[in-house]
């Protein structure tokens, strides 16, 4: 799970038909960020960039409701705010939380009025720090998700490197298949076969995203969290075919926990390879998590 990681929280809203997913760094965490998708929905990625000043960010909220859902990030900042947590502005003077972020459409999915809103922003930073709702499946932003013709949701993965932790939480929302339709397989878990997967129809209109966040405690840099981020993308290629479309917006973001020292060019090869992995089984852990429900199938009531 992402609360493998030290220095993070993660923190779920759930509404009937859509959500928002917080992930909280309470310290600080150098970030990065890489956008592929086509049509994405963001807040606060040109800040992420190694040049810009603001070297730390304070959260990223992951949000389903399109564009509308953006909204749900101004609640995380006051809930941040609220607890003294923020940037600096000056010495004695008023602190800003940053808090980049990313949505998924899924206003087809249910009722297209029902989004994310700045309570449930601040409702999903409680929850981040009560520890609680911080699960797998159709929860948070991965509510009204679908993948291709399934149902998408919220997954999460995490693995050790080197001494380092490093984690994935990913909202799976692909315009692409994770199946081949041919043969029912998982394109990542091909043991995995589901029945009667050519049968079901896409939904009537593709307007979707796969958005998520590698999180580590790796001292890497600001430049170096972008080389995660950049990496991320290899693992939703290789679980959603075909990905990175220009309907979707797909973006992920990377954060460190560690002192920003940098790591040495070997261990950021391997971390690299690490959030690629791990974004890969964090997107089967979406789909194998996710339930029927929204008119969608889940590939879970499809196996034999």
């Amino acid at each position: 799970m992402l609360i493998d990681v030290p220095g993070f929280l993660l923190g779920h809203v759930t509404k009937e038909d859509t959500g928002c997913s917080v992930v909280v760094a309470p310290h600080g965490a150098f970030a990065g960020v890489d956008v592929r998708g086509g049509g994405p929905g963001t807040r606060e990625t040109d800040l992420l960039e190694a040049h810009n000043t603001v070297q730390q960010i304070h959260a990223v909220a992951l949000c389903g409701g399109s564009a509308f859902g953006l909204a749900a990030a101004d609640g995380v900042m006051t809930a941040l705010e609220e607890r003294g947590i923020g940037f600096p502005v000056l010495p004695e003077g008023p602190i800003v939380p940053i808090v980049p972020g990313a949505v998924i459409f899924d206003l087809l999915v249910g009722d297209s009025h029902n989004r994310p809103t700045a309570a449930d922003g601040a409702l999903a930073v409680e929850h981040a720090f009560a520890g609680t709702h911080h699960g797998s499946g159709n929860v948070g932003a991965g509510t009204g998700a679908t993948a291709g013709r399934l149902r998408g949701g919220f997954g999460q993965s995490s693995t050790v490197v080197d001494g380092f932790h490093i984690a994935a939480a990913v909202v799976a929302n692909p315009a692409g298949e994770v199946v081949d339709v041919s043969t029912g397989a998982l394109f990542s878990r091909p043991e995995m076969v589901g029945e009667g997967v050519d049968k079901l129809k896409n939904p009537a209109e593709t307007l979707n995203t796969t958005i998520g966040v590698v999180a580590t405690d790796a001292p890497v840099t600001k430049a170096q969290a972008k080389r995660l981020a950049l990496s991320a993308h290899d693992g939703l290629a290789r679980a959603v075919r075909p990905s990175h479309l220009p309907m979707d917006g797909d973006t992920f973001f990377a954060m460190s926990s560690g002192d920003g020292s940098g790591v040495d060019p070997l261990t950021l090869a391997k971390l690299s390879a690490a959030a690629a992995q791990c974004v890969e089984n964090a997107i089967i852990d979406a789909i194998l998590s996710a339930s029927p429900g929204l008119g969608l199938k889940s590939f879970r009531e499809l196996l034999p």
